[in-house]
């Protein structure tokens, strides 16, 4: 099993449930080119650029196929593998992509928006999040439910949100709107699981092409009243969802 984080997040965004799957699979939690601790990108930024790299280090770890699971651009990625004919199942949770309109630069704003914001309290991250407000004002815009998160991961997000190196780049790409698929390509099955609150990639509308386009034969998964990041909002009842699928 291969698991593909979110933008800005890094492989430690599946840490509330690699235990579970990990007792069901030999798993291979990857950080993304471009993002804190991950390899850097060279040269331009195109739409295969993460996917390439995702695809040398399932090489180098002996996976010719996996079960491939993704959350936001790990969601959409996660696709881009199916298309390769990398993956044995996709699970993606809240993948990107999937607008029909151009609501895609809203959530690229999100992320201009909040850069400065986490920038300013990176410094003061362990004091900020040793409270529940503070906890709470962390996960606002990922999750509805927080209590259970560790502080440290929090934290550790926080950061390595500041520090990915590629956060310019892919913005001003993503910002270009080449969001594509050949879903005919797309063999292998497809579970994708959306919140109903997702603050960022909002249902129904961000998952237009999925539905219409890309991927109409999915098998959806819509939790009412969860955020955008399932693994950490929900962690149990994702890991079920995930591990029902690929059995």
């Amino acid at each position: 099993m291969v698991c593909l984080h979110g933008f800005t997040d890094t492989w430690r965004g599946w840490e509330l449930i690699l235990p579970q799957l990990e007792s069901e699979h030999d798993v291979l939690a990857l950080t993304l080119a471009g993002h804190a601790g991950g390899p850097p990108i060279e040269g331009e930024i195109t739409n295969e650029v993460l996917a390439d790299g995702v695809e040398r280090a399932m090489d180098e770890a002996g996976f010719e196929t996996a079960h491939i699971i993704g959350n936001s651009l790990g969601g959409y990625v996660s696709l881009q593998m199916a298309e390769r004919g990398r993956a044995t199942t996709v699970v993606a949770l809240a993948p990107s992509g999937g607008w029909a309109d151009d609501s895609y630069k809203d959530a690229l704003a999100f992320f201009r928006t909040m850069r400065p914001m986490l920038e300013a309290a990176a410094p003061y991250a362990d004091a900020l999040l040793a409270t529940p407000e503070g906890r709470r004002q962390a996960t606002e815009f990922v999750t509805t439910n927080y209590e259970h998160i560790p502080a440290e991961l929090l934290g550790h997000q926080l950061r390595s949100a500041v520090a990915c190196e590629g956060f310019i780049p892919m913005i001003e790409f993503g910002e270009r709107g080449d969001w594509s698929l050949e879903p005919e390509r797309i063999t292998c099955p497809v579970r994708i699981v959306w919140g109903t609150e997702d603050k960022i990639l909002p249902w129904p509308s961000a998952a237009t092409r999925f539905r219409e386009d890309w991927v109409p034969n999915a098998d959806w998964v819509v939790l009412d009243g969860i955020g955008h990041c399932p693994q950490l909002d929900v962690p149990t009842e994702t890991a079920q969802l995930i591990l029902d699928f690929t059995r």
